[in-house]
């Protein structure tokens, strides 16, 4: 036999045995031979992927818990040389007993943190609710017409610097009850941003879109939904944010003033009662929960984009 016929018989050998393995172990055949591949083609391919992985992952990680422990080491400081302030150690066991039942319920005016956030809460979404439901349309009118900008100019310019609590004794006096003057200020104070980002947004749609609806006889329907409402998107969102951010700062000092269940006149309660702890954790779970709301409405806000 030829050494031709012999290496042909070796080479049909060899490629019979790698059928039979990719017959009986697919996956496997496949994953080695792509993972072999891979490795003798570029062995350094593997390590540089786990750095930058390792990097981008240290990146948005120890930048937050750098700051996180300097903050916590600053008021480990404070808190020592100053008698009357606790520790992070100190709150941090308030923390866990507090929330080891928060929703607990001994009277009316003696609830968990619980109820006292969802309160709080609640509150925050009808006044901002009802926010929306007369700030947008609003923005929308004054950036679409000259006349109605005009007009609501200087109303905008007078009231809209007022501080937000010189409107609660009015509530107070209209609503002669504390709920409904804590949402109305809720409502005075995130109605503003909403009116003036959409009222912008409006006024930067280019006139060209404005220009070929005119002339194809676009109905003002057609014209809002198709032109105005996708390009002020992005402003409209801006304002909701703010008025959310707004609204759930102004709240604890209401609250504060009217009392009831929420977290603001839990803060004043726990002050009364010289519960220092319990102040700072209010603190944080303000800022937790103001936190989390801008997120979700960012969230939703990059759902929007047009661009």
């Amino acid at each position: 036999m030829s050494a031709v016929s012999i290496e042909k018989e070796s080479i049909m050998q060899k490629r019979q045995d790698v059928e039979k393995t990719a017959a009986a172990h697919p996956v496997a055949s496949v994953v080695t031979l792509s993972t072999t591949g891979t490795i003798a083609s570029n062995p350094s391919k593997a390590g540089f992927a786990w750095a930058a992985t390792s990097r981008r992952f240290f990146e948005w990680v120890l930048p937050p818990v750098i700051g996180l422990c300097i903050f916590t080491a600053i008021w480990a400081v404070v808190s020592a040389r100053s008698p009357g302030l606790p520790g992070p150690l100190l709150t941090w066991h308030s923390a866990v007993e507090l929330f080891k039942d928060p929703f607990y319920i001994n009277n009316p005016n003696d609830m968990g943190i619980g109820w006292n956030i969802l309160n709080s809460l609640k509150r925050v979404g009808l006044g901002f609710a009802m926010a929306a439901v007369v700030g947008i349309p609003a923005g929308f009118l004054i950036g679409r017409y000259a006349f109605m900008s005009n007009m609501a100019a200087p109303i905008i310019s007078l009231l809209k610097p007022v501080s937000p609590l010189a409107w609660l004794p009015i509530g107070l006096m209209v609503f002669k009850a504390a709920d409904p003057a804590a949402i109305w200020v809720i409502f005075i104070t995130a109605v503003w941003p909403m009116i003036i980002n959409t009222a912008v947004g409006v006024s930067k749609v280019p006139q060209d879109y404005l220009n070929v609806a005119r002339v194809l006889n676009l109905s003002e329907w057609k014209v809002f939904s198709k032109i105005l409402f996708p390009y002020v998107m992005p402003y409209m969102m801006t304002g909701v944010r703010l008025s959310i951010g707004t609204a759930w700062l102004v709240i604890v000092a209401a609250e504060m003033l009217t009392g009831g269940v929420g977290i603001g006149f839990w803060v004043w309660d726990e002050w009364n009662n010289l519960n220092v702890e319990h102040i700072i954790i209010a603190i944080f779970i303000v800022g937790i929960v103001g936190l989390l709301l801008e997120q979700a409405l960012m969230l939703i806000a990059r759902q929007f984009s047009y661009e």
